[in-house]
């Protein structure tokens, strides 16, 4: 295996650990593991023709029913404060990782919030929900659709 030299981009304080930096640097924004299983799900419930990261509708929902007026956020439950599971945060850099992720859950607010004063219907799904029962999380999208 070839070492890789990470470019830090200052907004994140250097891991002690060179394989937490490893760990942490693989993460991604777009088509992670919960997106994947739920646009899985709503496939095999015959829910189709949504558009994925939809750029012209405020915070770039995960999954956008375009022509209803639907967006679906599929939520990791560390980085956005899960309310059912409460994961623990970091205990090392505790400041940064308390700002970082507070403010991602404030972030999480904000775009629901332009999304609905546009007429959206908003649809948060956790991935710990995802994971027990992604049944129920394609029957709340269905209902979203319905208009309900």
């Amino acid at each position: 295996m070839v070492a890789r030299k990470y470019v830090r981009d200052g907004r994140a304080p250097i891991p002690k650990d060179p394989l937490t930096s490893a760990v942490m640097s693989r993460i991604r924004a777009r088509n992670t593991g919960p997106e994947r299983r739920m646009r899985s799900a709503l496939y095999a419930a015959g829910l189709r023709g949504y558009r994925l990261n939809y750029k012209k509708a405020p915070g770039r929902p995960d999954i956008a029913f375009v022509g209803r007026r639907v967006a679906v956020f599929v939520h990791g439950c560390f980085w956005h404060g899960c309310p059912y599971c409460s994961p623990k945060r970091p205990r090392s850099n505790r400041s940064f990782w308390t700002a970082k992720l507070d403010r991602n859950k404030e972030r999480d607010g904000e775009k629901v919030r332009a999304l609905k004063k546009l007429g959206w219907r908003v649809v948060t799904v956790w991935d710990c929900r995802l994971q027990r029962s992604p049944e129920s999380q394609v029957t709340r999208v269905a209902q979203a659709l319905q208009g309900r």
